[in-house]
């Protein structure tokens, strides 16, 4: 099983020319197209063989079964959901860091303190305060949501006196609120933590999709008159169905009036800031007491790469910590060197994610980072700007970053908005079936409309352009 040295070289050399040649053609083929059933159960039908297949033909196995159905999101077309090509130097990287193989639970190795850099780079890249604070590398946004709202919990418990770690969360009800255009995850996150989705109160949002302020002060005030423990409030640095960014700052003075914790969401949009155009929506982002971001996101490191920053570290190390206070590693003692990072999040063993992040920050720079984040966000202004030229097509959104939601309105159905619904459902589905450009969906005001997402470094004008001319022409073919 083991290769031997020039056995490892050849098939490295030779996998390099393969994620060379696949990257370099993707432009020239369809953004995606569905796997036949005799393709589907290749893979899935396969056998465990009994005796070890050689490595050269795994590799040819990978190039005819698995590279020649990609997901589409390596296509400068693809504007499907949120999800980036991979960063050249990352992908490069991510071998060397499989070759290292450490766990990153904590050690004083490498791999731990390049953690640390790139931790306070991104606290950097946000405003966010690095003294006393304290971030980690997680899986995604979700993980990275589930760990910051834990700290938040076991806060709001101990103001109450309450242990819970030890006595759980049946004592006192919590409550948590966040916007109608909210990820997904923070419902999942409060389930996992015991608080019930009975405990987010979602709080209705304006014609431009951000949370409306009043509302939400008016129902934490009714809240805490009913004896309910409100706790959080999350706040959107970019939803994904539209891009919207919340009044952070606004937000920020209501929980300072009430002493709850700020919790924003910027999975997506939060390094939008680096947009000199775009920063203004971000004031606030600094007062946040936590922020969920993925990098694998607009910054295109190759998943998984997410990250949870904390402004209380010591609270998330309460938080989460086995280790006794007086056993705790302390900077400067013992072999670990610093406190582990196993410390303050669920996971023990953790990979080397660092190295990949580390390599796309320092490659493009900071300077790099903000001239594509702009140009992406130019790009979504050309398309809302094409949508709204056009008498067939109806802008939906509009946003300051790169996500922007349309649809076909033409004129024979106009006024029918069930028609609308499926008309525009078709669209979607023939688009991504026919490989031209990848489109997803949203639901505005119980709307179906077009949703793209711009995140391809490679993206340009003429893309946009294919994609609209597609758009209009099944759109035609459809009606």
């Amino acid at each position: 099983m083991q290769l031997t040295t020039d056995e490892f070289r050849q098939l490295g050399y030779r996998a390099v020319d393969m994620a060379t040649s696949y990257l370099e053609d993707l432009p020239v083929k369809p953004v995606f197209q569905r796997m036949q059933e005799v393709e589907r159960q290749a893979l899935t039908g396969m056998a465990f063989p009994r005796s070890g297949i050689a490595a050269a033909d795994l590799l040819s196995f990978v190039s005819e079964h698995v590279l020649s159905h990609p997901m589409g999101n390596g296509h400068p077309r693809f504007f499907g959901w949120v999800n980036s090509p991979p960063s050249g130097i990352a992908v490069v990287m991510e071998i060397l860091a499989a070759a290292m193989n450490p766990s990153c639970a904590g050690g004083d190795h490498s791999a731990i303190y390049l953690e640390h850099c790139v931790i306070g780079w991104l606290m950097d890249l946000l405003g966010f305060p690095r003294e006393g604070s304290y971030g980690l590398l997680v899986s995604g946004a979700s993980m990275a949501s589930l760990t910051a709202l834990a700290a938040a919990r076991h806060r709001r418990f101990r103001e109450e006196g309450i242990d819970v770690r030890r006595e759980g969360v049946a004592a006192r009800r919590l409550r948590l609120y966040a916007s109608t255009q909210t990820h997904a995850c923070m419902q999942k996150a409060t389930e996992i933590l015991g608080l019930g989705s009975d405990s987010i109160r979602w709080i209705e949002v304006d014609e431009n999709y951000r949370i409306q302020i009043e509302r939400l002060s008016t129902a934490i005030e009714e809240d805490s008159a009913q004896g309910l423990l409100p706790f959080c409030v999350i706040g959107n640095a970019g939803t994904v169905s539209t891009g919207a960014v919340d009044p952070l700052e606004g937000l920020a003075a209501v929980v300072r009036r009430f002493g709850l914790w700020f919790h924003v969401d910027g999975a997506y949009g939060a390094i939008g800031k680096l947009d000199e155009n775009a920063a203004p929506l971000f004031r606030g982002l600094e007062s946040a007491d936590s922020i969920a971001l993925d990098p694998h996101k607009w910054l295109s490191v190759p998943v998984e790469c997410g990250c949870v920053l904390v402004r209380d570290g010591q609270l998330l190390r309460d938080a989460f910590s086995l280790v006794p206070p007086y056993l705790r590693n302390e900077p400067g003692k013992g072999i670990g060197n610093l406190p582990w990072f196993s410390e303050y999040g669920f996971q023990q063993t953790r990979g080397f994610r660092a190295l990949k992040l580390w390599a796309t920050l320092a490659h493009a720079g900071r300077d790099g980072l903000a001239s594509q984040i702009a140009r992406h966000n130019a790009l979504a202004r050309y398309l809302e700007a094409r949508v709204e030229a056009l008498p067939d097509l109806e802008l939906c959104s509009k946003g300051k970053l790169s996500i922007v939601c349309f649809r076909c309105r033409p004129a024979a159905i106009a006024s029918d908005e069930r028609a609308l619904d499926a008309l525009n459902k078709q669209v979607m589905e023939r688009m991504q079936s026919d490989g031209v450009a990848f489109l997803t969906n949203a639901v505005l005001h119980d709307r179906f409309v077009l949703r793209a997402c711009i995140l391809h470094y490679g993206t340009t004008e003429r893309d946009i352009d294919i994609m609209l001319d597609a758009v209009r022409r099944v759109a035609l073919e459809i009606a």
